[in-house]
C-alpha cells in the first residue's frame, strides 16, 4: 500500500507540472485569432453598424423637415412663392476646407481651424472661385489673421466677420457674386 501511494504521487505532481507550464501553441494560435476577431468587429462596426445608423438618421432628419414643410403650408398657404425662394437662398456652395491660421498676437502660439462655405447663384460663379481659388483663400486668410482670439472666439463677432470677408472678396474678385459665407468648422486652440 505504501508503494501505490508514492505511485500515485509522483504523478499527479507530473501531472500538475504540466497543466501550470506556459504552452507556446496556445500564444502562437489564440493571439492572432484574438486578432484577427478584433479586425472583424471594428469592420462590422464601422462599415455596417454606423452606415445603417447614419441612414437611420437622416430619414428621421427629413421626416422632421417634411413635418416642418406640411405646417408651414398649412398655416400660410398663399406665400408659395416665398418659401421657394428661401429654399434656393443659399444657391450653391464652394467650400475651403480646413484652413489654419495663426490669430493675431498669439506669437504662433494658438491656432484658428476653420472650414467656410462661399454660397453663389451661378455655375459660373463657382468655376470662377475656383480657378481662383488661391486668391479666395489668401482673402479670407487674410482677414482672420487679422484679428485677435478675442474677436475670434465672440459669437456675435462671427457676422462681421464674414461682412469683412465679403468686402475682402468683392476687392479682390470684382465679378464674383458671393452671396453669403457660412462656416462649417470654426476651432480654436
Amino acid at each position: 500500500m505504501a508503494e501505490e501511494k508514492t505511485n500515485i504521487v509522483p504523478e499527479l505532481i507530473k501531472t500538475n507540472k504540466s497543466s501550470s507550464m506556459f504552452k507556446p501553441k496556445v500564444l502562437l494560435i489564440g493571439l492572432p485569432v484574438f486578432i484577427v476577431q478584433l479586425v472583424a468587429v471594428y469592420f462590422i462596426t464601422a462599415n455596417i453598424l454606423l452606415s445603417s445608423y447614419s441612414k437611420s438618421a437622416s430619414e428621421t432628419n427629413d421626416e422632421s423637415n417634411v413635418n416642418k414643410n406640411e405646417q408651414t403650408k398649412q398655416e400660410s398657404p398663399g406665400k408659395e412663392g416665398e418659401r421657394d425662394l428661401s429654399k434656393n437662398a443659399a444657391g450653391l456652395i464652394y467650400s475651403l476646407d480646413d484652413l489654419i491660421v495663426n490669430p493675431a498676437n498669439t506669437n504662433g502660439k494658438m491656432l484658428l481651424l476653420a472650414s467656410v462655405g462661399l454660397s453663389v447663384e451661378t455655375e459660373e460663379s463657382k468655376k470662377m472661385l475656383e480657378e481662383k481659388q488661391v486668391i479666395v483663400k489668401d482673402a479670407v486668410i487674410s482677414v482672420l489673421s487679422g484679428k485677435n482670439v478675442n474677436q475670434l472666439g465672440s459669437a456675435t463677432y462671427r457676422d462681421t466677420l464674414k461682412t469683412e470677408i465679403l468686402k475682402s472678396l468683392t476687392v479682390q474678385l470684382p465679378g464674383s457674386k458671393v452671396n453669403n459665407i457660412y462656416f462649417s468648422k470654426f476651432i480654436i486652440q
